[in-house]
């Protein structure tokens, strides 16, 4: 079993920055990809910004530019900073990994931005 723990979450002025973490413990076999998922009130759950095992990233066009994905495979660990920061960008947001034998999914961590 896979445990994601994220970090980072909280409420922030539209223009401010957060940082968010997710480190994953437990049977960890052959990570292919780490990804940031977000779900708003009333909407689906989005992919956000996706990395691969071998760095290729790719992000939804609503944050390009304003999100940069990274991870450090040493620590399993994704981070996911968040600059100019919109109230649009409020949401749950929620780490997922995939791995050989399936993939897994973070309990969520809240992003609130006020305008």
């Amino acid at each position: 079993q896979v445990q994601l723990v994220e970090s980072g979450g909280g409420l922030v002025q539209a223009g401010g920055s957060l940082r968010l973490s997710c480190v994953a413990s437990g049977r960890i076999v052959s990570i292919n990809y780490m990804a940031w998922y977000r779900q708003a009130p009333g909407k689906q759950r989005e992919m956000v910004a996706r990395i691969t095992s071998g760095g290729s990233t790719n992000y939804a066009d609503s944050v390009k530019g304003r999100f940069t994905i990274s991870r450090d495979n040493a620590k399993n660990t994704v981070y996911l900073q968040m600059n100019s920061l919109k109230p649009e960008d409020t949401a749950v947001y929620y780490c997922n990994i995939g791995m050989s034998y399936g993939y897994a999914w973070g309990q969520g961590t809240q992003v609130t931005v006020s305008s």
